[in-house]
Order: structure tokens, then C-alpha cells, then sequence
């Protein structure tokens, strides 16, 4: 779940102000109450144990892709172009999940790429189309023994070239665990790896279930999870929704055999400050490798999902 900025302001420590005291044990001992409320209330459907869940989106990317500023805006934006003839023909495959195999329906590497490709640079008059490389006419200033350089520091319109394709297997965090699950890789000719489209046809992908609205705000002091940065056993990164000047950011967990709750402490400050929403990181050590539990937010009961990248 992803709260956007507010527009209203909020207490925060004015300049000079006295730094606020660490969180209480009063918001940890409501964290506990409120993580054993959601824990209890956590009924997934059959999908979740049986079927296919994805807790992360569906393009991946295999390695470190070396970004540069134009090619991770190019990547971010999904501006691609082919090089290559991509294939239509549909075909299957297989999930292999830690407790079992599932065979399911794949889209084409063209659907794949449809899905992959979100259109075209923004017009850009006088940019360059590769970087390096001025635009006829356009504001340059002479080169140097680097080369060309525009006057201006805006990205190049720039989308990321497509040289090859090929159907794999990606590994891909899944409501019964890490899974490694048929993508199709592209070789981008700017990128050191390939970028992975998840190859499951929408038909076969189970949606993650969603909470109802809470129908009580958390306590004064605790803060809700916004998605997972990283998971390495069981060792847990993710974001915290915290105010702008909120200080003492605490994660607090509450650790089951079947599921795993997250949410954060904090302490407010007197004063009025901005209420922007800023994600935290923070990271914590399970008593155990996470495995096939879900990370359930402490407010929405909600389960979190990876953050795109």
C-alpha cells in the first residue's frame, strides 16, 4: 500500500526545539495488541497455498544492469525498441515452488514485450537520441576530448535497445515462497543484464488478497509498512510510512509460526512541520528464514508486496 503526500500540517519539532523522546513502550505494547488482532484475522483464500500469488511485479531485472541516468530513466519509463523479430507463438510452462510444481499457461514473447514496452520517448526538441550524439540544430557546445556534450544536464531521450529474447526462468517472491518462474529475458544492447517480463498469462495469476479499510487509525506512536525493499532470509527490509519530521523510527515485529507483522514506532514532535509521507527503510532479523510466511502490515492487515524497482 502506497499513501500519497498529504496537503495539511502536522506537529514536528520547530527549529530549536527540544529533540523528541525516544518511542514509547506504551506504542510497542499497542503494536503487539494490534499485530495479534491482525495475525487472527488473516484468512487467505485457497489461491494463496494452492495457486499462483506474485508479491512482486512483473518485470524483474536479472543482475546489475549498470545503470546510467538516461538508461534507468529509459527503464523506469518502459521506452524500448526492437531490434529483433519477437515471436507471437504461445507455449507453456512451469512453476517450481518450494513445495511442489505448477503448470500454467504462458503469454507469447510478443504479449511479453507489449506489456514490457510503454511507449515512446517524450518529444525532446534539440536532445539527442543517444547520448553523446548532438541533435542536428540542436544547443551543443563544441567538442571536447570527451566528446560531444549538450548545454542542458535533462536525461537524453533516450529508449533502451532490444537485441534478443529468450524464454527462462526468473526467481520471484510468491505467497508460497521464492519461486523461479518463466519469464522471458530481453537483451537490452544498454543494459550489462537482461530485463525479465514474467511469462504467467493473466488468467493464471492469483491477485493478492486485499484488507478491508481499517476502521480505527493506529495509536499515537506506530506507523504503518508500506511494501518490502529486500527479503534474504531472515533478514527483512522494507519501508516505513513515517512524517517528515518524525524522529526515534523504529521498526517492531511480531513474529508467528504462519505469519510475520510488521510497523514501525515513532515519536512526534511539537511544532507544525509538512505532512509528507517519506518511506523509511528499515531493516530487521527474524528469529527464522522467512520461507512462505506473509509479511502482513500492522494497520491495513493487508499482505506487502516487493517494491518495484
Amino acid at each position: 500500500m502506497l499513501v500519497l503526500p498529504l496537503l495539511s500540517m502536522v506537529g514536528c519539532a520547530a527549529t530549536g526545539a527540544e529533540p523528541a523522546a525516544p518511542p514509547t513502550t506504551t506504542a510497542h505494547r499497542e503494536f503487539d495488541e494490534r499485530a495479534a488482532a491482525v495475525a487472527a484475522a488473516w484468512r487467505p483464500g485457497p489461491g494463496w497455498r494452492d495457486g499462483y500469488v506474485p508479491l512482486q511485479g512483473p518485470t524483474v531485472l536479472t543482475g546489475d544492469p549498470h545503470f546510467t541516468p538516461d538508461t534507468e530513466t529509459a527503464f523506469r519509463s518502459g521506452w524500448y525498441r526492437a531490434q529483433v523479430a519477437i515471436p507471437p507463438t504461445r507455449v507453456g510452462g512451469e512453476i517450481r515452488f518450494p513445495d511442489g510444481r505448477l503448470t500454467l499457461p504462458l503469454v507469447s514473447a510478443a504479449e511479453a514485450y507489449r506489456q514490457l514496452d510503454r511507449g515512446d520517448p517524450l518529444p525532446c526538441p534539440g536532445r539527442p537520441k543517444r547520448p553523446g550524439r548532438p541533435t542536428p540544430g540542436g544547443p551543443t557546445v563544441e567538442p571536447g576530448p570527451d566528446g560531444w556534450a549538450t548545454s542542458t544536464t535533462e536525461a537524453a531521450c533516450l529508449p533502451l535497445t532490444v537485441t534478443g529474447v529468450t524464454l527462462g526462468a526468473v526467481p520471484v517472491r510468491t505467497s508460497r515462497g521464492e519461486a523461479q518462474v518463466p519469464a522471458w529475458l530481453f537483451t537490452v544492447e544498454e543494459l550489462a543484464t537482461p530485463v525479465a517480463q514474467l511469462a504467467v498469462a493473466p488468467t493464471a495469476v492469483t491477485p493478492v488478497p486485499s484488507a478491508p479499510t481499517p476502521t480505527q487509525p493506529l495509536p499515537e506512536g506506530l506507523v504503518a509498512a508500506q511494501d518490502i525493499v529486500a527479503v534474504d532470509g531472515a533478514r527483512l527490509t522494507l519501508r516505513l510510512g513515517v512524517g517528515a519530521c518524525d524522529t526515534g523510527i523504529t521498526p517492531v515485529v511480531s513474529e508467528r509460526p504462519d505469519v510475520v507483522v510488521v510497523g514501525g514506532a515513532v515519536s512526534r514532535s511539537p511544532g507544525v512541520c509538512p505532512a509528507l509521507l517519506k518511506l523509511e527503510p528499515v531493516t530487521v532479523t527474524l528469529g527464522a528464514p522467512l520461507g512462505a510466511r506473509p509479511v502482513l502490515d500492522v494497520f491495513t492487515g493487508a499482505p506487502l508486496t516487493i517494491a518495484a524497482r
